[in-house]
């Protein structure tokens, strides 16, 4: 039994394609169109499904779109269908011109976002690219049966299905679902219970995104630029931030963000200088996001007793606040889907729809990697080097030939592999450096074009990160945060943040061969097991996916090499 997920409500469109409960492919379909979170999420856009992610799952599966038994789609618009709307049935009454947002938090554009949704299944079958007709064409809306997937339903069933746990709870925050912005579950088999949720318009992901928008930041898009400024300011604004929140019983909250401009001034505009004004108010609310997210937690502590927690919603890629859950915390063991933001949800959709249809008593899949998306051979890497006339020469040892360049402080494309799956690079699609030089993270926000407070983080062999991050062992995605070790900070200065703290990657052999072995080789030349790895991308642009993507970003991008399969390009 195939089914398909999709995500597409919203922003970071994606898909994913099952097997029988075994996950085959995976993908955003911004690495597809180069248009970054794949569209903005604004009624308008709702329509837009990720038609080039489909395709991707499609062809890895080697079917067509007619042969998909089922479809699972991350939102269920009648949740949010409402009598308001119209006074005919079957029909919906939208704005002729701009409305204000109402009293209640929803959208007067809420009924043309929900009817695209609802004619999601007809898009699909009819409004494909013309150039991707091969695996779409002759399909009819009855050769498939579609399902809507409550969306943070959806998020939770991300979490914990793919989880090593047997038994979870499960708490989930974001900006917003159909309804509910924070979610309680309980994990237990193959099923999910929900205990309890919060409600729009009170959203502690919508707080940190008009936090994000304040302090200069496209929102749904840079609220992780709001957590690297954090740590260097101080909690100068704690006491208002507290005031916005107040936390009631049973795991409830409600939130006044109305007194954002009263209690910070003016907005501050894109390319404005950041003062300690800004960094105060951004270490203030992680702070606060921090302290009330425990408290959400102890909650789910209380009411499931259980000892593992699983992670989703946008707001858990959050890592300062995954490792404040971690270490002080309730819960001894804590998994966090590695694409928690929307992107995943096509996913949990997938896995929820899958389990229920084929009664599954057992959890079937576990997810140890994210190397889910287009992988690329050499003769393919090949064939458009020669056609592009890019000089290359082909490597006889990638791994030692690339620490030969490492040492020397070159900063690396690496392109190798399966793409990843979720907003980090993790290896396949990366920008790699030496941590020993303290100006490398510097260098590397010149070559990104990023702002300077941006951290830069590491990748480390797993075996070897006990011994330079505090409590480290296996964190393969990058999820949390660790201190570097006193007497390590010396040679290791370009991965440690101003706080102290880096966000590592840990890598083994089973996970990426290709990318283990370069660590290996690092380690032997300069007996540190750390390298810096960033996204391969430059500002405004998704990470790269094919090898014509990573020709054209190192070419116009002070790289100075690229390491794409067996190949090696210099400038």
């Amino acid at each position: 039994m195939y089914t398909l997920g999709i995500n597409a409500a919203f922003h970071d469109s994606s898909a994913c394609i099952l097997k029988d409960g075994i996950l085959l492919a995976a993908a955003e379909d911004e690495r597809f169109t180069h248009f970054k979170h794949g569209k903005r999420p604004i009624p308008f856009a709702a329509y837009e499904l990720p038609y080039h992610a489909i395709n991707f799952c499609l062809e890895k599966a080697g079917i067509f779109l007619k042969d998909v038994d089922h479809i699972a789609y991350s939102f269920d618009p009648e949740l949010l269908v409402d009598s308001r709307w119209t006074t005919v049935p079957g029909t919906v009454t939208v704005p002729f011109r701009k409305a204000r947002q109402q009293p209640d938090g929803n959208s007067p554009w809420d009924p043309l976002f929900v009817s695209s949704i609802i004619q999601a299944p007809y898009h699909l079958v009819d409004g494909y690219p013309h150039h991707l007709q091969y695996r779409f064409n002759g399909c009819k809306t009855t050769d498939f049966e579609w399902h809507f997937v409550e969306h943070h339903i959806s998020h939770a069933a991300s979490a914990y299905f793919p989880s090593p746990f047997g038994h979870a709870a499960v708490l989930t925050l974001d900006g917003r679902g159909e309804l509910a912005t924070t979610t309680y579950n309980l994990g237990r088999g193959n099923d999910l219970e929900r205990i309890g949720q919060v409600n729009m318009p009170n959203s502690l992901g919508l707080l940190y995104e008009q936090v994000t928008t304040h302090l200069g930041f496209l929102h749904s898009s840079d609220e992780y630029k709001v957590m690297a400024l954090a740590s260097y300011g101080k909690p100068g604004f704690v006491y208002e931030f507290r005031s916005m929140i107040r936390i009631g019983e049973n795991g409830q909250y409600s939130i006044d963000s109305g007194k954002i401009e009263e209690y910070f001034g003016p907005k501050r505009l894109r390319n404005e200088e950041f003062t300690a004004y800004h960094f105060n108010i951004a270490h203030s609310l992680q702070v606060v996001l921090e302290d009330t997210v425990l408290e959400l937690a102890a909650y789910l502590h209380r009411e499931t007793r259980e000892t593992n927690l699983c992670l989703a919603g946008g707001v858990a890629l959050n890592c300062v606040l995954n490792a404040r859950i971690r270490d002080r915390g309730p819960f001894r063991n804590i998994w966090v889907q590695p694409a928690s933001g929307d992107s995943g949800t096509a996913l949990g959709a997938a896995i929820w729809i899958d389990s229920k249809l084929r009664n599954s008593q057992t959890k079937d899949f576990v997810m140890e990697h994210v190397y889910w998306g287009p992988d690329y051979t050499d003769m393919e890497i090949e064939r458009f080097l020669k056609l592009a006339k890019v000089p290359y020469r082909k490597l006889d040892n990638i791994a030692e030939e690339t620490a030969g360049l490492l040492v020397q402080d070159k900063i690396i494309g690496w392109f190798q592999g399966k793409m990843e799956f979720g907003p980090r690079a993790l290896g396949s699609r990366s920008i790699l450096a030496s941590p020993i030089n303290p100006d490398m993270q510097s260098r590397l926000n010149v070559v990104k074009d990023r702002e300077d407070f941006r951290p830069v983080a590491p990748v480390v062999l797993q075996e070897e990160a006990h011994a330079w991050f505090k409590g480290a062992g296996y964190s393969p995605f990058m999820l949390f945060v660790y201190d570097v070790l006193p007497g390590k900070e010396e040679q290791i200065p370009a991965v440690r943040h101003v706080d102290g703290t880096a966000r590592i990657q840990t890598i083994n052999e089973r996970q990426h061969p290709e990318y283990y072995a370069l660590l290996k080789a690092f380690y032997r030349r300069t007996g540190v097991p750390v390298l810096i790895n960033t996204s391969f991308n430059t500002l405004g642009k998704p990470i790269v996916c094919s090898p014509r993507d990573a020709v054209e970003c190192f070419w116009s991008s002070p790289f100075d090499a690229l390491v794409i399969g067996s190949f090696l390009i210099q400038k």
